[in-house]
Formats: C-alpha cells, sequence, structure tokens
C-alpha cells in the first residue's frame, strides 16, 4: 500500500472526528491497523469473558495504547465494546471458545502464559520479571483467573495493594501491567 493509499478522502474533506494521534489523522482504518501491526510489540493480552465482564472494553483501549500484537477473547464472543471507543478496529482480535483452545494456540505460537490475579502463591509485581514474549491473562472481574488457567499459567503476578479493597477494577490491573511491560521491555 503506497502513502496516498492510506488517505480517506471523505476523512481529508470533512475532517477526522477519531480520537487517533496525529499522524494516523485521515488514514484509512485498514492501513491503521497495518500501521500498528507491523511495529506491534510481542506481547499479547487474554481476557477470560465468561460472566460477559464490561470490563473488556477498557482493556481493549489500553491494550492499543500499548500497541500490544493481540488481544484474546476467552469464552463468550460478545464484549461490551463501549470502554474501548472504536480502538478495537485497530488491534488483531481472537476469539478462543475455551481455555483449551486458548492454550493450543499459545503453544503453537511459544507464548508463555502469565496470570495476574491476586491469590495465595503468587509473585509480587515489584519482584516479577515480565516476559518479552507473552501473553498475560485477566480474569472476570470478582472471581478471578479460572481454576482451568490459574494450572496453565507459567506464573501468577499480583499487584501490591494497600487500602482496605480486595483488588482493583480489573481494566485498571490490565493498564498497570502493560505499563509495567513497557518499562521492562521497552522504555
Amino acid at each position: 500500500m503506497n502513502k496516498d493509499d492510506h488517505i480517506d478522502e471523505r476523512l481529508k474533506e470533512n475532517g477526522d472526528p477519531r480520537n487517533v494521534i496525529d499522524k494516523y489523522k485521515t488514514w484509512r482504518v485498514s492501513a491503521i491497523k497495518s500501521d500498528l501491526a507491523e511495529q506491534a510489540f510481542p506481547l499479547h493480552v487474554a481476557i477470560e469473558n465468561y460472566q460477559h465482564d464490561y470490563n473488556i472494553g477498557s482493556i481493549v483501549r489500553s491494550a492499543n495504547a500499548c500497541n500490544v500484537s493481540g488481544v484474546h477473547i476467552i469464552g463468550k464472543r460478545h464484549w461490551n465494546r463501549r470502554g474501548a471507543m472504536a480502538t478495537e478496529k485497530y488491534l488483531e482480535l481472537y476469539h478462543h471458545a475455551s481455555v483449551s483452545d486458548f492454550l493450543d494456540w499459545t503453544k503453537k505460537q511459544n507464548l508463555s502464559v502469565i496470570g495476574i490475579d491476586n491469590i495465595p502463591g503468587s509473585t509480587s509485581l515489584h519482584k516479577a520479571d515480565l516476559p518479552k514474549h507473552a501473553v498475560y491473562v485477566f480474569g472476570q472481574e470478582g472471581p478471578g483467573l479460572s481454576e482451568e488457567m490459574t494450572k496453565a499459567c507459567r506464573t501468577i503476578i499480583a499487584i501490591e495493594q494497600f487500602g482496605s479493597t480486595r483488588s482493583v477494577n480489573v481494566g485498571v490491573a490490565a493498564g498497570i501491567i502493560l505499563y509495567q511491560w513497557l518499562q521492562q521491555n521497552v522504555l
């Protein structure tokens, strides 16, 4: 695709109202997605979606901000896209009907599965080395990772907390983990 093929003439003529960085103003969605894919970092994010969690949209938006290689929805295919603010259009999205389907995919890709949950035996984030080539898996708000997923993880990482609540919002947790991964592997 040459540079002129990137431009959406309607957006150029009428203005681009999308929440994209200046570089991508007036670019076609397919051109933005392709450009991001070429530069994507070698990490993936996965979300177990067995209760139709509304937080998935905010996780997708954070994944886009960090330019991950892919976002995986495990379980129910449908999710509330409102929180994503249309950022899912620019990412590679995968659906896996079950944890076992997801694990088969990760084995074929030779990616470590790292769980994020504050369960007994988990490693504190400040002590954790976040592997560069991995899938970071988040569970549902409330119940966390399923038992099947927990058993499949190479390690489980917990975000330290000092207040009265048992856990931070899963969308917030994803943002924290993604930024810590960037600090360890990119910045």
